[in-house]
């Protein structure tokens, strides 16, 4: 991966200008399908119970399908997010919509568990591909000061799109029964597919790269959009990038250095941390109704922890850049440590009330880590391989993501209940050990700064 520098054109000048009605449509057509995204991920665990049932399964062949979209989404990621450089935001995003919400569509007349498992791979791939690729747009359409913050609330619609689904599963699943959620996860964003459609507008940064006058022309209507009193750009202003090569990122350059010890415990953290979070987030619904809550209810306890995430959220993106990012999460892993054995031990007495005051906290102690990751490998590696260290994180995540949600049924099915909320302590040892591995650039403590 090449790293850049960039300087600021006037293309760059009108973006950086108050934010315009324009850009905020961008925005919020982004966050739009991340909504959706997020709605489809967890759609499978608001239906989980019910497929159960459905099927004649025992809890344990739900790990298969549970695992499908995870692996769906590594690959899509992985190939749909390069597609994104090579085909423009625009293409890519309107072909990962229609997959995930066709694929979506169509499990809900499917007559076999095994054809849910193929549709749930192939939506994956379109759920993976987008998240990518609209945050990069978000940002791009954003000023430079405001970037961050875009990022993270575009970022927050996954979890608040989950929170949806598990709202409307908890009203739609007694009436319309499962395939209720997958009629709606397929045809609303197939709707949004037809606004973005006529809508949404091609990345700037994309279309200045092409170099053709087609490309041009298509940049100045956009820029007339943004800020209609722009004057005609000449044509040396559409170069918005002067890249120049300072250095190329390999992988090997994450173990040289002295960077090896930090990139062993960056990588146990994102791995082990999200054993624990894809372990609670993928059966949670299956668990709880195992434990007594009615089907109906279940589904409560995935919107509780993605309304819980985001509330966690909004107040760490503030403060994680001014705090020691190490000791943050140190605290978290503690904290979701003591929600796990108290989960294991108040699962059994049906305390619903002070068990959902757990899985709330869970959005913090367990998945805020989500949030605080990124900070720490900014804090940990220099800037020419940070974008490397970041994709190589991000993969070891989503490797320990599958592993989560597959050895689930196993771990419920051998230790029950009360064993399963045990055993997400394991994960999270494991992760609070890696942290003590990692050392910042200067000083050997990590902070944001």
């Amino acid at each position: 991966m090449d790293i850049t520098t960039q300087e600021h054109s006037l293309v760059q000048r009108v973006l950086n200008q108050r934010i315009s009605r324009y850009q905020w449509m961008v925005i919020l057509l982004c966050f739009l399908i991340a909504l959706f995204d997020g709605f489809d991920t967890q759609a499978v665990a608001f239906t989980a119970p019910a497929l159960l049932v459905h099927f004649n399964l025992e809890a344990g062949s739900l790990a298969p399908i549970l695992t499908a979209g995870i692996i769906g989404m590594t690959v899509g990621a992985m190939l749909l997010g390069i597609l994104g450089d090579k085909l423009g935001r625009r293409k890519t995003l309107l072909f990962c919509v229609a997959i995930f919400s066709i694929s979506t569509l169509l499990t809900a007349f499917v007559s076999h568990i095994d054809q849910i498992f193929i549709l749930r791979i192939i939506a994956g791939l379109g759920m993976g591909g987008a998240t990518p690729v609209l945050l990069a747009l978000a940002a791009e359409y954003s000023p430079q000061k405001n970037k961050g913050t875009v990022t993270t609330c575009v970022l927050l619609a996954l979890p608040a799109g989950a929170m949806i689904g598990g709202l409307l599963a908890a009203k739609i699943l007694p009436i319309m029964g499962w395939q209720g959620i997958y009629i709606i996860g397929g045809v609303l964003p197939l709707f949004l597919w037809i606004v973005l459609y006529f809508l949404l507008p091609e990345s700037l940064e994309y279309l200045a790269q092409l170099k053709t006058e087609a490309a041009q022309q298509k940049i100045q209507r956009i820029l007339q959009k943004i800020s209609p009193q722009q004057q005609i750009i000449a044509e040396q202003d559409f170069t918005m990038v002067t890249s120049k090569v300072i250095e190329k990122a390999k992988l090997s350059m994450l173990f040289q250095n002295g960077l090896a010890r930090t990139t062993v415990g960056v990588w146990g953290v994102y791995f082990c941390n999200w054993i624990a979070w894809f372990m609670l987030l993928s059966w949670l619904p299956t668990i709880l109704k195992q434990a007594g809550l009615s089907p109906d209810q279940a589904p409560y306890a995935s919107v509780t922890v993605n309304a819980a995430f985001i509330l966690f959220a909004l107040p760490l993106a503030y403060f994680l850049p001014k705090l020691n990012t190490a000791k943050i999460i140190t605290f978290m892993l503690i904290t979701g440590l003591f929600i796990a054995i108290g989960l294991g031990i108040l699962i059994e007495t049906q305390q619903w009330s002070y068990i959902f005051i757990l899985i709330a906290l869970a959005g913090f102690g367990i998945g805020g880590q989500q949030l605080a990751l990124n900070y720490l490998v900014i804090a940990a590696y220099p800037t020419q391989v940070r974008a490397t260290a970041t994709g190589w994180a991000i993969g070891m995540g989503r490797t320990g993501a599958i592993i989560g949600s597959a050895i689930g049924g196993i771990i419920l099915s051998h230790f029950g209940i009360s064993g399963y909320f045990y055993a997400l302590g394991v994960p999270l040892i494991a992760a609070l050990i890696c942290v003590f591995l990692i050392k910042s650039q200067k000083n050997h403590v990590v902070h944001s700064r």
